[in-house]
């Protein structure tokens, strides 16, 4: 951990509350994966640009052990983020990879791809993300591309009351709270954080992705961009958040959606909390969403089916 010169906080103006909290909706995917879909449901639509969220975690291996085998996507982005567990991947261009605890995995579908992520292990715990972030029309037919990010490219701040960073690491496989006076542990994933940026990259959405930890009790504003749409995980302790006519309590396992403003006001109980935040620029383009096809028109979803069926991915 590195201690880095003091910079003075922005000055924000306009905070964020919520505007929908919502609990995930049990499901399986893949193989029979059990899972939590958090985004992408009826009691909570897809949030611009993001279509779909997908929570998994157990120690069961039944529940994970046949994982994901080849299926094939267009048009769109996923982002695996691992807590805990190892996944292989693996795609009809020759890529290959191996997701380990606190990874990131951020793949772009374009035109075509066929993959697979299949469990490395057959026992223990497993445990993370998985994102779909949609494409402009200008890019779904874009040639599929990879982001394959250790934890020791992931950025991890500490951060003051003031937001202040007081020193930076990285290698964790989760952020921990380690140095003096911090009250905040920031795992930069995608987008910036006190000046330091995450490593994915994604021009389109400019998206912000970041694990926090907080500790008991502990405030903390965290900037947005303005504009962007974004939302709240907590899956440890609970979080209070500005809301219409006062607070709202975001307990593990809710989400909540977030209204426009520069900057976020986060609140911990007394036991802590750590969660995720994700925002990104909204493409307020027509979707057509046909299973792993993500497009702008029915007639490129037919398309879509038809190069697959026709092996052209």
């Amino acid at each position: 951990m590195n201690a880095i010169p003091a910079a003075s906080a922005p000055v924000l103006h306009a905070p964020r509350h919520v505007l929908r909290l919502s609990t995930g909706m049990p499901t399986s995917d893949g193989a029979g994966v059990k899972l939590t879909r958090l985004i992408g449901t009826p009691q909570q639509p897809p949030v611009d640009p993001f279509l779909m969220l997908d929570a998994f975690g157990t120690e069961r291996p039944q529940d994970y052990i046949a994982g994901f085998p080849p299926h094939p996507h267009r048009g769109f982005e996923t982002v695996t983020y691992m807590l805990k567990g190892r996944m292989r991947h693996r795609d009809n261009k020759g890529g290959e990879g191996l997701l380990v605890p606190g990874s990131v995995q951020w793949m772009t579908a374009g035109r075509g791809i066929v993959h697979s992520e299949m469990p490395e292990q057959v026992e223990g715990e497993m445990r993370g993300f998985q994102l779909w972030v949609n494409l402009p029309a200008k890019d779904k037919m874009r040639a599929p591309r990879y982001q394959d990010i250790g934890p020791e490219h992931l950025p991890v701040m500490q951060l003051d009351a003031n937001g202040t960073a007081l020193a930076h690491g990285a290698g964790l496989e989760a952020p921990v709270i380690d140095a003096p006076g911090a009250i905040a542990a920031v795992k930069v994933i995608a987008g910036a954080v006190a000046g330091v940026a995450g490593p994915v990259q994604a021009e389109a959405t400019q998206p912000l992705f970041v694990d926090v930890v907080l500790a008991p009790n502990a405030s903390l504003a965290l900037p947005m961009a303005i504009g962007h749409q974004g939302f709240v995980h907590v899956f440890g302790g609970a979080l209070r958040l500005a809301a219409s006519g006062g607070e709202a309590e975001v307990r593990t396992g809710q989400l909540a959606v977030l209204s426009d403003g520069d900057h976020l006001a986060l609140r911990a109980s007394g036991e802590g909390a750590r969660l995720i935040v994700v925002a990104g620029r909204p493409l307020r383009e027509p979707v057509a969403w046909h299973g792993p096809f993500v497009m702008n028109t029915a007639d490129e979803i037919r398309e879509a089916i038809a190069d697959f069926q026709a092996g052209r991915f």
